[in-house]
């Protein structure tokens, strides 16, 4: 620049002199307005020093900036997590878009599936106490729409389904979709809540009648396909699920012709269930265990609710079922409620856990009183079993030791 005669310094000048002193150039820097320098006074005290150019800054004006305008600088791009929605209720925070009014709530809620793809927040019910209605009111659901298909498969498969006098290849058909069919993942919800105020409603009424036991059975079979079906994402909705299981499982009065068969698919229901999600949640099977034998063990519980209890640990399995009947004291609490000789499915149900923790011989071979080795064998039975159901294993020596030598072995 000095050379050149000229006051201003270009992009050129810092290439070139980079370039001299074998240094690899700046590359992008081409300033629209490049700063123009000025060539200071010589200074009387330094005669031998040359020329002094300097960068003219402009004076600022303190009043004039005080009386500007302040500018707020944005923040930075940054990315944050935020929850849209936990169990269907919208938390009111800054990210989420604002909270539909209740009275819009309402009418969705009340109003049928319309042409234009609205869906009702939750499927319609004929049975719908008061409280719940102001629980619901309280909440901010978040509205999903679904497509027009998806609202007439809904409608279509519930009819299909229930009431359980209606044609049994729909049934069927209904059935396997749900087995089967991928993409159901936004009906989800809406069936899992259709399915539990169904069976609240089969119980509440008492669940005396032959259509409300079928109707739990129907209902049961679609627990299981929804199971069955590994294209839906069901861990979220467990907790939903549950209830429904456990309350045809221990409910205390069921239609008797149905009682059996009832607590029998809610037992295998509920061992699917916990076989394909107790690893992603560890303690399912321990609450689901203590569910199942305070019902056992609990003094003013009724036989079916006893009976349901065992079969849910026999669902579950050998280590269930002696923990709960052995260890837990069930067989015993039993076996002092029953009188002497008598039969039914509690009993059948006890027999059959004992079944599980080791299976009855092929040819029995009754045990002998009079011989010390199997007096001590019917005292060890008595004291694990207790009277009642220690009597029912005399006629069986072999089963009788392959009991105790499990109960051993696994204590």
């Amino acid at each position: 620049m000095r050379h050149a005669r000229r006051t201003t310094i270009t992009t050129s000048d810092v290439d070139q002199a980079l370039r001299v002193l074998n240094i690899e150039p700046l590359y992008g820097h081409n300033p629209h307005n490049p700063p123009v320098f000025r060539r200071a006074l010589p200074f009387p005290n330094a005669a031998n020093v040359g020329p002094v150019y300097f960068v003219d800054d402009e004076e600022i004006d303190f009043d004039r900036v005080l009386r500007e305008e302040k500018i707020t600088l944005p923040k930075g791009v940054s990315w944050t997590a935020h929850w849209l929605a936990v169990e269907g209720v919208q938390p009111l925070i800054p990210e989420n878009p604002p909270a539909i009014p209740k009275d819009v709530d309402q009418e969705i809620t009340k109003s049928p599936p319309q042409a234009n793809g609205a869906f009702p927040l939750t499927p319609p019910s004929e049975s719908r106490s008061t409280v719940k209605k102001q629980q619901q009111q309280q909440q901010q659901l978040v509205k999903q729409v679904l497509s027009r298909e998806l609202q007439l498969y809904y409608t279509r498969l519930t009819a299909s389904l229930l009431p359980p006098t209606a044609d049994s290849t729909k049934r069927t058909a209904a059935l396997a979709s749900l087995r089967n069919d991928a993409g159901l993942q936004a009906l989800l919800p809406y069936l899992i809540r259709w399915v539990g105020e169904g069976v609240v409603t089969a119980l509440k009424e008492g669940a005396q009648t032959e259509a409300d036991g079928r109707s739990l059975e129907v209902l049961l079979d679609v627990v299981s396909a929804i199971l069955e079906n590994n294209t839906l994402f069901i861990e979220p909705y467990l907790h939903q699920l549950l209830p429904a299981i456990l309350s045809t499982l221990l409910h205390s009065t069921l239609p008797p012709s149905h009682a059996t068969h009832l607590r029998t698919s809610a037992a295998q229901t509920l061992s699917r269930l916990l076989t394909q999600h107790s690893t992603t949640y560890p303690s399912l099977s321990p609450r689901i265990m203590k569910t199942l034998l305070v019902a056992l063990i609990s003094s003013d519980k009724s036989k079916g609710t006893r009976e349901g209890a065992i079969r849910g640990l026999v669902g579950i399995g050998k280590e269930a079922v002696r923990k709960g009947l052995v260890e837990g004291g069930g067989v015993k609490v039993v076996g002092s409620e029953c009188t002497p000789g008598e039969t039914g499915p509690l009993v059948d149900s006890v027999m059959t856990a004992l079944h599980v923790l080791h299976p009855a011989s092929d040819m029995p071979e009754s045990l002998n009183t009079t011989d010390d080795g199997d007096t001590a064998t019917i005292g060890q039975l008595q004291d694990v079993l207790g009277k009642f159901f220690a009597e029912k294993l005399y006629g069986d020596k072999g089963w009788a030791l392959g009991i105790l030598g499990s109960i051993k072995q696994q204590s």
